[in-house]
């Protein structure tokens, strides 16, 4: 068959899989509700799957996709195998609020919310879908963000968390959304929505994980609102089996003096992409763009990112490593855009790369575009090995060769752990890092 058959005929299941669900999405009886999802079913088949001849999936092939067909997923009974999962992914020492997704729906009786003040609403989306709240139109309704996968996400999205703050509110716990696969070779389409008002404020961790050996497919698109003088701090965790397939969205958009963090954390999946895209459309906004991936095996891991500094004085800082092994791959694409009028826009981008084996290989593509001419910005980007002066001064003082490389590679990664203001998720993930590393359990006494 081929290629481009294969393709159209991977589309069409998908179309035929909306016919079939139609009725049974939250949201079927509300008409603007229906209407959007129509209209996205229609991009979603123009489109199609992206090929290696568009520029943004050059290096990244959907193949799994269009070889496996993931019929959506319709939430499962939580079981004990899925249980001793959320156990394990928990974080036991961080007081937050958790929300419970699995295979893409919510689970109130696996989750746990605190009291929230006043102005604050924490609550899932297909509430929200089924009675055609007004506050999502501009988001689940408007044809933005572009793309097949948004588009696919908008026509199957069954569920996901909705944060509304009032002007001024600080959610008082970081919020937890964790979103477990329990495999079966299905799809969750998950949709998130975080609206900060002026002043307002929210910390937000995305946690994607799933019981072992789950074959999945997770779609997930995120809008996240930072109104005038709010601040919004995101992480996402993806440690997905590698037998997933974890496509993603984050799109954002702030407004004057607002602040946006954003960590992205790239552990798990057979294949993994996500883009993240953030408008400053105001003036004096502020925007990190944090991001480490951990690739081995024949794992592929993508990050597209682009930053939009669209009015003056906004400063963004992008820092992006990854540690790559075995016959893994890594993808960063990192656009920062001055458009005119920007003045005294502060810009920084780095990405540097460290690979571990001959066989891992990494493509990495910084861009600047500039339309303004008075700014500041700097991109740069990194491939290498281990330093061997640095392995030579650890072993002369009488460190093994593998605790040696272990130590550096530790290190590399945790100069973005650090970046994460919350300890407990920093030590999750540097215990994780070490697990990573071959006799990493050697190295903790020297860390």
């Amino acid at each position: 068959m081929k290629v481009d058959d294969l393709k159209a005929n991977a589309a069409a299941r998908y179309a035929d899989d909306y016919a079939a669900l139609a009725d049974l999405l939250p949201g079927h009886g509300v008409p603007w509700v229906r209407k959007a999802r129509e209209r996205a079913l229609e991009r979603f088949r123009a489109l199609g799957f992206p090929t290696l001849r568009d520029e943004d999936w050059k290096y990244t092939s959907v193949a799994p996709l269009e070889r496996r067909h993931f019929p959506p997923a319709a939430g499962s009974v939580p079981s004990s195998e899925l249980e001793s999962t959320l156990a394990i992914h928990r974080f036991a020492h961080l007081d937050a609020d958790l929300l419970v997704f699995v295979d893409g729906c919510f689970v109130p009786q696996l989750s746990r919310l605190g009291k929230l003040p006043e102005g604050a609403m924490v609550c899932s989306l297909a509430e929200l879908l089924e009675r055609g709240a007004e506050p999502l139109v501009p988001y689940f309704g408007s044809e933005a963000p572009a793309g097949p996968f948004a588009a696919m996400n908008t026509a199957f999205a069954r569920d996901g968390a909705v944060v509304h703050l009032q002007p001024g509110v600080k959610l008082p716990r970081p919020l937890h959304l964790l979103i477990l696969a329990s495999g079966g070779g299905r799809a969750a389409h998950l949709r998130h929505l975080v609206l900060a008002e002026e002043g307002a404020q929210a910390l937000v961790i995305e946690h994607y994980a799933g019981v072992p050996g789950a074959v999945a497919f997770t779609n997930t698109l995120t809008q996240i609102s930072v109104g005038p003088g709010a601040a919004v701090e995101h992480v996402k965790l993806q440690q997905e089996d590698v037998k997933t397939v974890h496509l993603a969205g984050i799109h954002a958009e702030q407004r004057r003096d607002s602040r946006f963090v954003s960590h992205s954390m790239a552990l798990g999946a057979q294949l993994a992409r996500t883009d993240i895209a953030v408008a400053l459309d105001d003036e004096g906004c502020e925007t990190t763009l944090n991001g480490l991936y951990l690739v081995g095996g024949r794992q592929h891991v993508d990050h597209h990112t682009r930053i939009d500094h669209a009015k003056p004085r906004g400063t963004s800082r992008e820092y992006y490593r990854g540690v790559l092994d075995g016959a893994g791959r890594g993808v960063f694409s990192g656009r920062v855009v001055v458009h005119p009028g920007a003045q005294k826009t502060d810009a920084e981008q780095t990405n540097n790369n460290l690979l571990l084996s001959q066989d891992a290989e990494v493509d990495t593509k910084p861009q600047l575009e500039i339309y303004a001419d008075d700014v500041k910005c700097a991109h740069g980007a990194t491939v290498g090995q281990l330093d061997e002066d640095m392995l030579f001064y650890l072993r002369s003082r009488g460190i093994g060769d593998v605790a040696a490389r272990n130590l550096l590679t530790y290190a590399f990664a945790n100069d973005v752990i650090n970046r994460i203001g919350l300890k407990p998720l920093r030590v999750r993930l540097e215990e994780f890092v070490i697990g990573r590393l071959p006799e990493g359990e050697a190295i903790r006494e020297l860390v």
